[in-house]
């Protein structure tokens, strides 16, 4: 009885995403395929990209000085901060996430790679 109990739960787990562990240390290797374009660190700068450093709850489009694409732009008061949910929508599909074009080119389709860099994200206050 308890087993099957246990077996049930783990289904719902993972049938609700729930049991779908994130790992930083495996985001910071995902991480690698954006670093041509961000920075993280203390000392991060702008690249091509915004430099990433405590973007988990920035508000979307607001690092000074960077240039925004027109469609960060107009979707960044709709975005409002970045959580998981919508930096994995984002990191999905740029372009189609802001409803036009992103700069950032590089989409993750993989959904663990994508919870994977945004738990190594989150790590970067």
């Amino acid at each position: 009885m308890l087993r099957s109990l246990a077996l049930a739960a783990v289904a719902l787990a993972v049938s609700s995403g729930w049991a779908m562990a994130q790992d930083a240390a495996a985001g910071q290797k995902v991480f690698a395929r954006c670093k041509s374009c961000h920075e993280v660190g203390p000392d991060a700068k702008a690249k091509v990209g915004p430099p990433l450093q405590g973007v988990v709850g920035r508000p979307a489009g607001s690092v000074e000085g960077f240039a925004y694409s027109d469609a960060m732009k107009a979707k960044a008061p709709e975005i409002g901060a970045w959580d998981e949910a919508k930096l994995s929508a984002y990191l999905t599909d740029p372009s189609g996430y802001l409803g036009g074009p992103s700069k950032m080119t590089l989409k993750l389709a993989n959904e663990k790679d994508r919870q994977n860099v945004i738990a190594y994200l989150a790590t970067q206050k």
